[in-house]
This record gives structure tokens, sequence and C-alpha cells, in this order.
């Protein structure tokens, strides 16, 4: 299946869910990612701030902050800049997507973890994005960095037609497959 159909099927099949189907599935996904090696290692987290059609990570911040230092990115031009995570300092920037204020960016290098956004995964840890292709930016200045893709279960596709370009995730969480290593 191509990329922009994969978007058309998942599109269609997250506008099915009620909004109990989507906090409960948010809650196991993280309830799950909290329970992994990798989060509890982690104390720098690149996470994202969710879109009403992707799971809520709102609770899941708001839970750990106080433990974990979060961080959200910001678009620039074709890039993100990492800043810090604070509630009190957020905009709507691109996307109608909220991002964090201020000129303290962070390297790529610096943070442990990476919860990533997507569209639709595979096995191998392939993931089909928006379309625009920041995360793959972002991700291929990485040096050694675990990265985790979170979605719902039917966000699990059989088989994405990866590009050059595509920087894989190493593990998916979804609320009906849980943990997947990928490319197992």
């Amino acid at each position: 299946m191509k990329k922009d159909e994969i978007r058309r099927c998942i599109r269609a099949r997250k506008a099915l869910l009620d909004d109990d189907e989507r906090r409960q599935a948010a809650l196991r996904v993280f309830e799950a990612v909290q329970g992994m090696a990798a989060f509890t290692m982690a104390r720098r987290i690149l996470m994202y701030h969710s879109l009403p059609d992707e799971l809520s990570t709102l609770e899941f911040i708001d839970r750990w902050h106080t433990e974990k230092e979060f961080f959200l990115p910001r678009v620039n031009g074709l890039n993100l800049e990492i800043l810090p995570y604070d509630r009190s300092r957020l905009h709507l920037g691109a996307f109608s997507i909220e991002e964090p204020d201020g000129t303290e960016t962070v390297d790529i290098n610096d943070i442990d973890l990476v919860i990533v956004p997507a569209v639709a995964y595979d096995r191998q840890g392939n993931r089909v994005g928006r379309g625009k292709g920041y995360y793959d930016r972002l991700l291929s200045t990485a040096r050694s960095l675990t990265t985790i893709g979170v979605g719902y279960g039917f966000q699990l596709v059989d088989e994405i037609d990866a590009d050059p370009f595509d920087v894989a995730v190493n593990f998916i969480v979804t609320d009906g497959n849980g943990i997947i290593r990928a490319g197992r």
C-alpha cells in the first residue's frame, strides 16, 4: 500500500473512535511505555504534543514531568528544534500543534528517548508520518538514541514502502499489540 493510501485508511479508522476509546487506548499504550527499560533509564525525553486524532500525550507528561525532563519539538522552516516543555510557555504553532516558546534549544544527541508520532508503523519500525519528513530529518542526525513509536493497534500495518531517507523506530507500542521490538 502506498503512503497516501495508508494515510487515508488510518484517518478514516481514527474517525470511528469515540472519546472513551481514545482515552483508554492512550492509557494502555503509555502504561506499557512507562514499564519499558528505555523509559525507566531515560532522563531527557522528547515527546510530541498530541493532535486530536493522535494518542493523547498530556496525561503522560503530567504524570511524569516532576521525575523526567520533557522536551517538545518546534517547527523552524524544514526542521524541528527541541525545547524544554513548560505548560505555561506553549503557543499554537505550525500545523495547529502547540509548540514551546523560548530560545534554549537542545541538541537531539542530548536526548535519551524519543516518543515518535506517526500515521502508521510496520514491524520493521518503518513509519508513515504526515508527509513533511520533519522527524526523519531530526532523527537522521542522532548518533545513538532509542525511539518508540506509539499508536492505536490499527496503525500497525503489514508493510510500509520505506524511502532511503526514512528513519525507522526501535520499538512500536500499540494498545492492541503491546510492545514490539522493530525488526523482529
